[in-house]
């Protein structure tokens, strides 16, 4: 599985590509087997220690989002501030 990462500071042509081959994929806890809509997680790597992968547990090869560990602090803070 490889992902497209865009950096900011170039137009949005200049991509690169990471590998999560080797990506340690976690589900939450509150998870359930019985194929519920989950997400799971995983490090993007020692390249990229402040990337987290983020993708479909339904679906693992399927699109990988990457997001700075921050901005997954503020989306899961804001989602919690207004259940």
């Amino acid at each position: 599985m490889y992902a497209r990462t865009r950096d900011s500071r170039f137009p949005a042509s200049d991509t690169e590509t990471m590998s999560l081959k080797s990506a340690q994929w976690r589900k939450s806890s509150h998870s359930a087997s019985n194929g519920g809509n989950c997400v799971e997680l995983a490090g993007a790597g020692a390249d990229a220690v402040d990337v987290v992968a983020v993708r479909d547990s339904k679906d693992p090869d399927g699109p990988v989002l990457l997001v700075t560990r921050a901005a997954l602090r503020t989306a899961v803070d804001s989602a919690l501030s207004v259940r």
